[in-house]
């Protein structure tokens, strides 16, 4: 992308997620309106025209963004990677946006690829929905222009913004965790479990299970670790919970504990009072499945 864009171009008819998430990007960056149009030869050839998911060509120089053109055997691809491509961040999508690249998938092969690729049933893929996803893209598909200051428009600069800051500050906040987690390895009577454990830091985190995850990723730990130990954003204490659903831990155990002001019933999660890590620790222990004690 190249210079300020003077407008974005995108097709008519029916809006799909990659186009809208691509556009929400560019209005992120520069306030410029939006036109759901066939694009003119003469926006082809003007890279103060951003033209996506349309027109026949992925030129990143003159600002156009369509993949329509790709063979068949090319990998899936959609407007979106190209806009994140161009923009330096699509590396760092991939790894860190799960839903990045199912969404490839589903606009390059649609429903039933994406379903048997991903191993769902092939309704999985509607149930995922939800009216946030629907009505978006249906009022997208609706207009043929959107201007800022409108509600259409600032709601979906409010989606680029947050995916840009997202993206470009994820490696900050990777480095700014790994400086400050440790690593523990905790008996258990059935089995040792690795948990990562993030101190409490001054300022807080936004969202300190979503920063712990990503580094869990980020360090290649995801087959080892069971548990996770994090800042509680609602209190002084910390929260534990499984990593990706792990089967030796059920917190549901440990809800009648003193210091556990919540367990979630399912098992995955509690929020507890405790800030020492000897007293998290044993927590983690007492809520490993299997003949654990109850804790004195």
């Amino acid at each position: 992308m190249h210079g300020d864009l003077a407008r974005i171009v995108t097709h008519p008819g029916g809006a799909h997620k990659d186009e809208v998430l691509a556009v929400c990007l560019l209005v992120a960056r520069q306030r410029v309106p939006v036109f759901r149009r066939e694009p003119t030869s003469e926006d082809l050839a003007d890279p103060r025209v951003a033209v996506i998911d349309v027109g026949g060509e992925h030129a990143p120089s003159r600002s156009n963004y369509d993949h329509h053109h790709f063979p068949r055997e090319h990998p899936p691809t959609c407007a979106l990677s190209l806009v994140l491509d161009d923009l330096g961040l699509y590396e760092q999508a991939l790894k860190f946006c799960d839903w990045l690249e199912p969404a490839e998938w589903f606009d390059s092969r649609g429903p039933k690829r994406t379903a048997e690729w991903m191993g769902v049933p092939r309704r999985a893929i509607g149930r995922l929905l939800s009216p946030v996803d629907v009505t978006l893209l249906r009022r997208f598909a609706q207009t043929e222009r959107v201007d800022p200051g409108e509600p259409l428009y600032e709601f979906m600069a409010f989606v680029g913004q947050d995916l840009l800051a997202y993206l470009q500050g994820i490696r900050d906040l990777l480095d700014l965790v790994a400086a400050r987690v440790q690593t523990w390895v905790i008996e258990t009577p059935a089995a040792p479990l690795q948990a990562v454990f993030l101190p409490r830091t001054e300022p807080p985190l936004d969202e300190p299970s979503a920063a712990v995850g990503a580094y869990v990723r980020d360090a290649g730990l995801t087959d080892a670790v069971a548990v996770l130990v994090y800042p509680d954003r609602r209190g002084p204490g910390y929260a534990l919970a499984r990593y990706e659903d792990h089967p030796a831990l059920d917190f549901s155990q440990i809800a009648d504990e003193p210091d556990v002001r919540f367990a979630h019933v399912s098992g995955f999660l509690c929020k507890v009072d405790a800030t020492e890590p000897k007293r998290l620790r044993e927590l983690v222990v007492a809520a490993a499945v299997g003949p654990t004690p109850r804790l004195g």
